[in-house]
């Protein structure tokens, strides 16, 4: 039976992934997946497409007897550690160009943010009463994720992408270009099964397909450097998985359909199939 390999999570939108051995899942995702977010002054969403140094932005949320503390650590900075203000003013936010709210941590994360990324930045946290609706086959909610609550891959999706690279004279690819939250093996080595998957059930939670992920210029970067890296691995994977609808596709987003917990090792029951829309 298929299992899981790895856990993610990325507690601030587009800075390093934090790997998990068990977590939480609550209707918007992983306990603190894309809670936080880095703005511009004027509230829009900074990702990686323009800003690859949150690559180098390492976060780390915990519970504290106040509350909760984010802690930001970035190479050459001091770590910078945040009270988190759950009881602040809203504020307008734009990711991708849908209107979210946000909650601003203040000016002391802003100093620091600016000295890393070397322009002006906001970090904003996502209101407690966040009420997001996100698309496709199941609807569901999610935090500042680009759009559904789960990101998952198989390893056999990543080994067929690696073996065509090889073939065309590239090197393989770490999955760490593609940000997953959940990564799957033993999917009797079928590549992309998770296309097809229409209803999980991971250990105490349960998942339902809403679309495939379409991929973006973020893969193009290698996360432990930030530098960006070739074509790879969109050229390849524009002859093979063109979506209908634009772009290429890798991967599968996913809506929680009940909460629970989940652990590396767990296995992954299919409970209905369908076709993949590639």
């Amino acid at each position: 039976m298929a299992e899981v390999v790895e856990l993610v999570h990325y507690p601030v939108k587009g800075c390093a992934a934090v790997p998990l051995r068990e977590a939480v899942l609550e209707p918007a995702g992983i306990a603190d997946d894309r809670a936080f977010l880095v703005t511009t002054p004027e509230g829009v969403g900074r990702t990686q497409r323009r800003d690859p140094a949150l690559a180098l932005i390492t976060p780390e949320v915990a519970r504290t007897p106040a509350g909760e503390r984010l802690t930001l650590r970035a190479p050459g900075a001091e770590a910078l550690h945040v009270e988190v203000d759950l009881a602040g003013p809203r504020r307008e936010v734009d990711v991708l160009g849908r209107p979210l709210r946000g909650i601003d941590q203040g000016e002391e994360a802003a100093d620091w943010l600016a000295q890393v990324l070397g322009s002006p930045g906001r970090l904003v946290r996502v209101p407690p009463e966040n009420g997001r609706v996100t698309d496709g086959l199941t609807p569901g909610t999610s935090r500042y994720a680009d759009s559904c609550a789960v990101h998952l891959v198989s390893r056999a999706s990543l080994d067929h992408l690696n073996k065509r690279l090889a073939d065309r004279g590239a090197e393989p690819l770490p999955m760490s270009r593609f940000r997953p939250n959940i990564v799957v093996d033993d999917w009797d080595e079928e590549p992309h099964a998770e296309d097809r998957a229409r209803r999980l059930r991971i250990g105490g939670a349960e998942l339902g397909y809403a679309k495939l992920a379409i991929r973006c210029a973020v893969t193009l970067i290698a996360q432990d450097s930030a530098a960006k890296r070739g074509p790879e691995p969109l050229r390849t994977l524009a002859t093979y998985r063109r979506a209908s609808e634009g772009g290429v596709a890798f991967g599968a987003k996913f809506a929680v359909l009940r909460p629970g917990r989940l652990a590396v090792g767990d296995p992954v029951e299919v409970v209905d199939w369908g076709a993949s829309e590639l």
